[in-house]
């Protein structure tokens, strides 16, 4: 006979008993009606869902199980699903953009981050890729995550405490710049792996190599190919580092209704380039390269071109406003009441 599921016990991970069970009050809902259109609400006793067709009591769904379908006072029928990770992180508040789920799947996946790894991680921005990151590591593992911005800092507190229900007792933000702030956080030779996503990783190279283990992995996340390869020279040159590995990933949906079986007509195209390597040990060097270069490919650019500062205006980022930034900081909980 096969062996019986395991029963809950006290040690069920961090926010594992709000993704099961009957819909209650404060939950998250997904609401999707017949034409695929989609609503998130959250659940209070005595509130109501209203739209042009009608209103839906939040009590009508307080307490009924997770998949269920209900009607609003007009007749309209609405599938009511918990969301996935996925489905959260492109509904939920957000200051700087989110590093979107075919990304994150992709840094989990090929960055190896496994349970109870260390894991520093740069750029929070919203903390789309922190709850990914902390549901890799576990309860046991330790997500330590920088950021420049105390807003945004604010705003990913206020989504990942929103999603796993408390605090994760694996993470710990740190307001401030990576380069300065790192060798006072964690000692040297003792970080699993490390996620950049940032304007310019490669200012970062000789920090994350004193912090990294032997074999671990570094992973950036850059949205230009300008970027792209200024990353994969500086990783070269730095010496400590295999040689960097690079991709891009698009994923395209498709329309499934009788025979009319194809692509759809929008996809996730471009949304930036992942670049690995990892880090060898103390006064290796790597293997030199045989293969010859293509003929330019480095090709000299002047050197106040390659030094300079860049700003997200030149690499194509919209800015964000402070009034935007004020208004995600209250809808997360996060931010002073004007």
């Amino acid at each position: 006979m096969p062996d019986a599921l395991p029963s809950p016990t006290a040690a069920t991970p961090t926010g594992a008993e709000l993704r099961r069970g009957p819909l209650l009050e404060g939950d998250r809902v997904q609401l999707t009606d017949g034409k695929g259109r989609m609503h998130t609400i959250t659940l209070s006793a005595g509130k109501e869902f209203h739209t042009h067709r009608g209103r839906l009591l939040h009590d009508d769904l307080i307490g009924a199980p997770d998949g269920t379908v209900v009607t609003n006072t007009a007749g309209m029928a609405y599938l009511a699903l918990r969301p996935l990770l996925a489905d959260y992180v492109m509904s939920m508040p957000r200051g700087a953009a989110v590093v979107y789920p075919k990304d994150s799947g992709q840094i989990v996946m090929m960055a190896d981050i496994f349970p109870g790894a260390t894991v520093v991680e740069a750029g929070v921005g919203s903390g789309a890729l922190s709850m990914s990151l902390l549901r890799a590591v576990g309860d046991g593992g330790r997500l330590i995550s920088f950021e420049r911005r105390e807003d945004f800092a604010d705003i990913a507190r206020g989504n990942v405490r929103a999603f796993f229900g408390v605090d994760h007792p694996a993470w710990s933000v740190v307001v401030g710049d990576l380069v300065d702030a790192l060798p006072g956080v964690v000692e040297p030779g003792c970080v699993d792996r490390v996620v950049l996503d940032m304007l310019a990783p490669w200012e970062c190279l000789d920090v994350v190599a004193d912090a990294l283990v032997p074999g671990g992995v570094l992973i950036c996340y850059v949205a230009t190919a300008t970027q792209l390869s200024r990353v994969a020279e500086a990783l070269r040159e730095h010496g400590g580092y295999t040689e960097p590995s690079a991709w891009e990933s698009m994923v395209r949906g498709w329309h499934l209704e009788g025979l009319a079986v194809r692509p759809e007509h929008r996809m996730h195209g471009h949304t930036g380039f992942l670049i690995t390597s990892r880090r060898l040990a103390p006064g290796v060097a790597a293997p030199r390269r045989t293969r010859r270069p293509a003929k330019g490919a480095y090709d000299d650019q002047p050197a106040e071109a390659a030094d300079r500062d860049w700003s997200a205006e030149e690499l194509g980022e919209r800015p964000i406003s402070e009034r935007k930034i004020r208004r995600v900081r209250r809808d997360v909980g996060d931010g002073p009441a004007l």
